[in-house]
This record gives C-alpha cells, sequence and structure tokens, in this order.
C-alpha cells in the first residue's frame, strides 16, 4: 500500500430527479454497483466505504452493504451538509494515503424530491420581548428580524452584498447566469431538468428570495453517485484499459471557516472557498489559468458569481467581468457548470459531492458526448455546504 498518488478508477452518477420507486439504499446501490463495474472491479476489491447522506438519519453505510456485498471491512457514515458527497470521497482518499487500504468505494445519496425551501425548519412566534435562554444565555430566533434561515434568502443576500462591494450586478445578471445554466443542461441526459429557458422567462417566474427566482434555485431532487478510488501501486497493476481511463486526484482539500471578527448573522461562503482553492492549487502545483472546465457549487445563481472570484477564476471583484466576457460557457475560456449545474442537474444534497468529480471525470477521459469540452486535461469540483464545510478536488487526466 502506497501513500502517493491516488486515482479514480470508476465513478457513475445516477440519473437525478424524482425516484418514487426507490429509497435511498436503493440508489446508493444502484449507483456503487455501476462505479464498481465502471472500475472493472467488485466489492471483494475494497477495503473501505464512505457513505454519504444528510437526511436518512444514519448507518446508511451498513444497510449499503447488505445490498452490495458484506466483506466486513470499515464503513464510515459520512454528514457534512452540502459538502457530505465531497467528504466521503475524501475519506476514502485519505485511507488509502494512510496505508490502510488499496481500494475504497465512496457514495452520496439523498431523497429530497418534494423537499421544499431548506434550512427554513419550521415557522416559530417569536416574543418581541428577549429573554436569557439557550447556550450561554444568549441566545434568541434572528430569523425575519436580522437575517434569514432559509437557503434561497441567506444567497441571496450574499450575492447582493458582492455587488455592493465590487458592483455591476443586477437581477438580468444573475437571471443570465441562470439561462447559462439551463443551456448547458439540455446536453445532459442525467439532468433532473434539460430544458433551456430564456432571461424572459427566469425573470417573470416566481420570486424566491430577490434576485433568485425559481429557476435560479438549485433543484431539490433524489439521486446518488459514488466513486472507486485506487492507490497509485495498486492501479500498476490492472489492466491498460482500467489505467487508460483512471483520472489521477491532484488535490483533495475539505476547509471550515476560521475564526474571523466580524458579521456572524450572515454566513460567510468566501473566506473557507478562498482557503480550499488556494491549498488546492498549490497542492495540484497548477494555477486557475490551467483549467480546462470547473464544476461550482451554484446552489442559486448568486453562488456562481461569488464563486467566480473564491476560486479565483478571475481577479478579486471581477467576477462580472468574467462571466461577461464568456469564459464560464460552454465555448468560453473556463467552461462552468457544463453539466447544467445545481440549477439544472439537480442537488441532491450527499449526492452533489461525487456528482460534481463525476462530471469532471467524463470530459477528462474523453466520454461526455455532445457537451464535451475537447482536449480536456485538469478540472475543478467544487462544493459548500453552509455551518461551514467547503471540499475542493482537482482532476487531471491519465498519461497517454
Amino acid at each position: 500500500m502506497a501513500s502517493g498518488d491516488v486515482w479514480i478508477l470508476g465513478i457513475v452518477m445516477t440519473k437525478f430527479g424524482k425516484h418514487p420507486e426507490t429509497d435511498s439504499v436503493g440508489l446508493a446501490a444502484q449507483a456503487s454497483r455501476a462505479a464498481l463495474a465502471d472500475g472493472g472491479v467488485s466489492m471483494r476489491d475494497i477495503g473501505i466505504l464512505a457513505a454519504g447522506n444528510l437526511m436518512g438519519g444514519g448507518a446508511l453505510g451498513q444497510q449499503l452493504q447488505k445490498q452490495v456485498g458484506q466483506t466486513g471491512i470499515p464503513v464510515y457514515n459520512v454528514a457534512n451538509a452540502c459538502a457530505t458527497g465531497a467528504t466521503a470521497l475524501r475519506t476514502a482518499i485519505m485511507a488509502i494515503k494512510a496505508g490502510e487500504t488499496d481500494m475504497g468505494l465512496a457514495v452520496g445519496v439523498e431523497k429530497l424530491s418534494g423537499a421544499g425551501l431548506l434550512g427554513v425548519g419550521g415557522a416559530k412566534k417569536q416574543s418581541d420581548t428577549w429573554e436569557p435562554s439557550g447556550r450561554q444565555g444568549a441566545i434568541m430566533g434572528l430569523d425575519g428580524r436580522v437575517n434569514t434561515d432559509n437557503m434561497p434568502g441567506t444567497f441571496a443576500q450574499i450575492g447582493m452584498e458582492y455587488g455592493h462591494k465590487y458592483g455591476g450586478v443586477s437581477f438580468e445578471l444573475f437571471a443570465r447566469i441562470s439561462e447559462k445554466n439551463h443551456m448547458h443542461s439540455t446536453l445532459n441526459p442525467l439532468a433532473a431538468y434539460s430544458k433551456a429557458m430564456s432571461v424572459e422567462q427566469i425573470m417573470n417566474d416566481v420570486m424566491i428570495a430577490y434576485p433568485n427566482t425559481r429557476p435560479m434555485c438549485s433543484a431539490n431532487c433524489d439521486g446518488a453517485a459514488a466513486a472507486v478510488v485506487v492507490s497509485d501501486e495498486k492501479l500498476k497493476t490492472l489492466s491498460d484499459e482500467q489505467r487508460s481511463r483512471a483520472v489521477r486526484i491532484a488535490a483533495s482539500v475539505l476547509t471550515t471557516d476560521p475564526y474571523e471578527v466580524g458579521c456572524q448573522v450572515l454566513p460567510n461562503v468566501n473566506t473557507l472557498t478562498r482557503n480550499a482553492a488556494k491549498q488546492a492549487y498549490e497542492q495540484a502545483g497548477v494555477s486557475p489559468q490551467d483549467l480546462d472546465l470547473v464544476e461550482l457549487h451554484d446552489c442559486f445563481a448568486t453562488a456562481e458569481l461569488v464563486h467566480y472570484d473564491n476560486l479565483m477564476l478571475c481577479d478579486e471583484g471581477n467576477a462580472v467581468d468574467f462571466f461577461e466576457s464568456g469564459a464560464a460557457h460552454r465555448d468560453g475560456a473556463t467552461p462552468v457548470n457544463v453539466s447544467g449545474g445545481l440549477q439544472s442537474k439537480g442537488h441532491p444534497i450527499a449526492a452533489t459531492g461525487i456528482a460534481n468529480v463525476w462530471e469532471i471525470c467524463h470530459h477528462l477521459r474523453g466520454e461526455a458526448g455532445d457537451r464535451q469540452i475537447e482536449g480536456a486535461r485538469l478540472g475543478l469540483a467544487h462544493v459548500i455546504g453552509l455551518g461551514s464545510a467547503c471540499g475542493v478536488h482537482i482532476l487531471e487526466k491519465a498519461a497517454a
């Protein structure tokens, strides 16, 4: 067992959307079996299972084993907000780097169709008189007073804050970002929604939290994704076909919020993402300009804009100019969310981190069909969950 490079040997995502015919375990089993087949291996080859699921209540990994094979290996059940899938993948990667095994399986799955707004937790009547309560006697509900706990409202404020700081944003700009992603989705048969929408349609749809209308919000849906990872030494023993399709994990980074003196009400999605991106570029020995494509966490159109900046795809404060240049489109200098992004592809929370990696791998393998980014050799996958946790993976095409 080696502590050197780790490779993705097999990776699959299911069709995202509504799956009333099965449960989370069934979806996870479907993705896991397909990833094993894609890598040309079986559960007998796997030394660790990392199973990501946020809404299911735990022990998914053990339930999954009963469907795909109980071999007595360690199981790690992972929950880490919207970074759950990326964290499960990193758990398997780190087990290989630690020398505990030479092959691992990571899976993320969620059943979210019909879930509605996330993060609200139910409206609670609040007194207008503050009384000491909660942790350290200093907790009171803030929703609707100085901020909002629901995701659309939070990310709406984050996007508008960027505009106040740097200028150039508008309702129409965010709608055009969403238009790009919906157009990209028409080439992705596994997306929850594969439908082009005009700027006018997007702007005139139901307003959820200004400036995010319904099409500018990530689609809650069902789905799963799974990946088989392998050590460099083990990969050398496999077939020519397996080695030629393997994708090198050039960087794997997970960050959380550092302590900062400042506002503790509006979540800061910027610092931990910039920190993760910086570490990932250093780990991979590349720069943002080397990337051939990016799958970033566009849970809302406003989020995509700020993450152009946070991932250093542009100079600080120049996210609007980056988008206006056409760079983020499929035929641009740095295509972003060619899959359709979370707004169209869908966002079954725990599956997203691995699904974003799958999209990058699909292009690096030259298997993305009509949406293929020609000559793609290097890509970045990003997810962020409030709380907060950020995962960044940089993937590199196998050498010929």
